[in-house]
């Protein structure tokens, strides 16, 4: 096997085939490309040394004794440390069923057999240079102190998070390799939202007088979600709302928690005063801010709020 330096060091390649003739045209042709080549012959010793190298893309024969192909990216992309990993498929089987398996079982791409080399090779690249992407918008995230999650909205994965995103969720949900179920179903009720031309509260949980926010960033791929989270509490928020906004500490009070999507029952019994009262607050509220909807002041209080807390990151 060639060793290499600098750039395409890290360009490491896990093969996985009980096929030796296969094994050997890939290796050979991975080699000569400038690739590190590592290669495994059964599904098991494929996880243990994917765990263990971490390759930068996965070969995987699609039809194997014991574990098969599908299995194997199954538990690849159930892992933390593997799901970023992307897998291409190998397989004989070109039948729209076994395309869609293996696309369902977490596969970015397929190559059909009889191999072309060259056709891999492509793909490898295309691959490796997307996932490469993506990590290093991660790093640059976690850099800046980004709390960052990209969710897989139809089955739950967190496709990738910012070390700081990942103590949030595991400070308020425990530790976890799906998303918590809060966290999930508000994406889809923030998606659906958002289809809807409106916005979802970014309320996510609360623990001791603190809350987990989140807000959408943008889309990365089908079903995939990028979501900025943040923590606040109380009273820093409604400081920065009363200073923004010259608002009294009980119109600051209750724009706060208009903004977290709380009804004005809810608001009454969170203060204290009654539902009448609230109303009278908001009306102030609406004129100080200068709009007449609920929804135009609570997205006034949300994008100040989120200015603020990036101003202090």
């Amino acid at each position: 096997m060639t060793l290499v330096t600098g750039e395409r060091a890290r360009n490491v390649v896990l093969i996985v085939d009980d096929q030796p003739d296969n094994l050997s045209l890939l290796h050979d042709a991975l080699d000569d490309a400038g690739y590190t080549v590592l290669v495994a012959t059964d599904g098991e010793a494929a996880l243990q040394r994917a765990r263990l190298s971490l390759p930068d893309v996965v070969l995987l024969d699609a039809v194997m004794p014991g574990l098969d192909g599908f299995e194997v990216a199954r538990r690849l992309k159930a892992a933390f440390s593997t799901r970023h990993i992307p897998i291409v498929f190998m397989t004989g089987l070109t039948e729209s069923e076994h395309v869609v398996a293996a696309f369902a079982a977490g596969g970015a791409d397929y190559v059909t057999k009889p191999l072309r080399p060259p056709e891999v090779l492509a793909r490898i690249a295309a691959h490796i240079q997307s996932a490469r992407q993506i990590t290093q918008a991660s790093s640059a995230l976690d850099a800046f102190g980004q709390a960052t999650i990209a969710i897989a909205v139809r089955d739950g994965r967190l496709v990738w998070q910012t070390a700081l995103a990942r103590r949030l969720i595991e400070h308020y949900f425990g530790p976890c390799e799906l998303a918590p179920p809060a966290l999930l179903a508000w994406t889809r009720a923030a998606q659906a939202a958002r289809l809807a031309g409106s916005e979802q509260p970014p309320l996510l949980a609360t623990q001791q007088g603190r809350r987990l926010l989140a807000s959408f960033h943008d889309q990365t791929g089908d079903e995939e979600w990028l979501v900025v989270l943040r923590e606040e509490n109380d009273e820093a928020s409604i400081q920065t709302l009363m200073g923004a906004f010259r608002l009294t500490q009980r119109e600051a009070e209750v724009l706060h928690w208009l903004s977290l999507g709380k009804t004005n029952r809810d608001i009454a019994d969170i203060l204290g005063m009654s539902p009448r009262t609230v109303n009278k607050h908001l009306e102030h509220v609406f004129d100080k801010l200068a709009v007449e909807t609920r929804t135009a002041a609570a997205s006034l209080a949300i994008a100040r709020l989120r200015g603020a807390a990036s101003g202090s990151a």
